[in-house]
């Protein structure tokens, strides 16, 4: 008998298949005709047996693994997935929706995932179960840390913050608490934060993340009413839990940054009432300014930039506390830049790698870059022109 024991894979017996989950948010199918073929097997939640020699089962399982992580699917979505890992040999810079930002300063993002359990009717980038995006990623948490260690030792800084900022939702990655342990040991970063809408938190998560090394919280509250917080998250919410939450990371080695979005004629009551509740439990406030993207969502219209400050202005008078914020209030300096490989409008050649998020979107790569390119139906090497290269994110365009 052989059993094979698995760490971020678990098994579900269906008809006349195994739907095989992979760190819990994604999954793709066995028949299990295929696996009959390799002999009698037994499923368990962690593993699978099989009755038959060792070396012989475990190769043409490993086969069946490889080719349904092919077809990887995202659990919320349904939709398709990419894994990205270390033996891919790509870089993890040039794309602002995975991966590693650099905008030459001592703020670094690190996206590990795409895809959001919410689906807020603003989102200026899309997400939820409602996104019209093709296709998500997820990234090897060590293939993460590697690039990201790579990337600090050229930015001669040693106040370095790493920002979990993903297209999504943090929490959804299942190896964050270790992605952030494994942070915590690079001697340059001197802070973690996190931005995250906050549902899938609880007290034991809250300690493990600190635990592990994260000191910042940056939560997304839009409302204290249920009402309108369901409104806007498209999805059940329930305020008062989260607002325990908050009351929770406060009384903890860890700041607390709540962010609301405003959004007009939706929430523009509920701001006095964030901005009371976090002055007591001695949380800072950082509104954002609703913006009108292409891709995003749009229920309404922008407030323009100068009705904003004046209504932050109005605000910070009246509640006596500090709204309006820069780079400077949060310690970010400028660093070394992170060298171009090309420029706006120049010429390269590339090789398309996979499917991007949006429709009729490829990735390609060159120079130790990713490239996006919209609208493009073709494989292998294309000749591109550049038309995106600020802080190493770029777009090309087939010629």
């Amino acid at each position: 008998m052989t059993k094979i024991k698995f760490k971020d894979l678990s098994f579900e017996e269906m008809d006349n298949k195994i739907r095989v989950f992979f760190l819990d948010n994604y999954y793709f199918d066995i028949e299990k005709e295929d696996l009959s073929n390799i002999g009698k097997f037994k499923v368990n939640k962690n593993s699978i047996e099989f009755y038959v020699n060792d070396n012989k089962a475990r190769k043409r399982f490993d086969f069946l693994i490889n080719k349904g992580f092919e077809n990887l699917k995202n659990k919320l979505t349904h939709k398709k997935a990419v894994y990205l890992h270390q033996n891919m040999d790509i870089p993890l810079i040039g794309l602002n929706y995975f991966g590693i930002i650099d905008r030459n300063t001592s703020l670094i993002e690190v996206k590990p995932l795409t895809s959001c359990n919410f689906n807020c009717i603003y989102c200026s980038i899309d997400e939820g179960i409602s996104s019209k995006k093709q296709t998500d990623f997820i990234i090897e948490k060590d293939f993460l840390i590697q690039e990201l260690k790579k990337l600090i030792k050229t930015k001669n800084c040693n106040h370095i913050e790493t920002y979990i900022n993903p297209h999504g939702e943090p929490l959804l990655y299942k190896p964050l608490v270790d992605l952030i342990k494994d942070i915590s040991k690079i001697k340059q970063v001197k802070t973690i934060s996190i931005s995250s809408n906050s549902l899938l938190l609880d007290k034991p998560k809250v300690d493990a993340l600190i635990k592990a090394g994260l000191n910042k919280f940056n939560l997304s509250i839009n409302s204290i009413d249920e009402k309108i917080a369901k409104k806007m998250a498209g999805t059940n919410y329930e305020p008062k839990r989260i607002l325990e939450i908050c009351k929770y990371i406060s009384s903890k080695k860890a700041k607390l940054f709540i962010a609301p979005v405003l959004l007009p004629n939706f929430n523009d009551d509920e701001m006095p009432k964030i901005i009371e509740f976090a002055k007591k439990i001695n949380a800072k406030v950082c509104i954002q300014n609703f913006l009108n993207y292409r891709f995003g969502r749009n229920p309404c219209k922008s407030l323009p930039f100068e009705k904003f400050f004046e209504n932050m202005k109005n605000l910070e008078k009246k509640h006596e506390v500090k709204l309006i914020v820069d780079s400077t209030d949060f310690n970010v300096i400028e660093t070394n830049k992170l060298e171009k490989p090309f420029k706006k409008n120049d010429t390269i050649k590339a090789e398309i790698l996979f499917d991007g998020r949006l429709k009729g979107e490829k990735i390609a790569m060159a120079k130790n870059r990713l490239i996006s390119i919209p609208n493009c139906h073709k494989t292998g090497k294309v000749k591109l022109k550049i038309v995106r290269s600020k802080h190493n994110i770029f777009v090309g365009i087939l010629i």
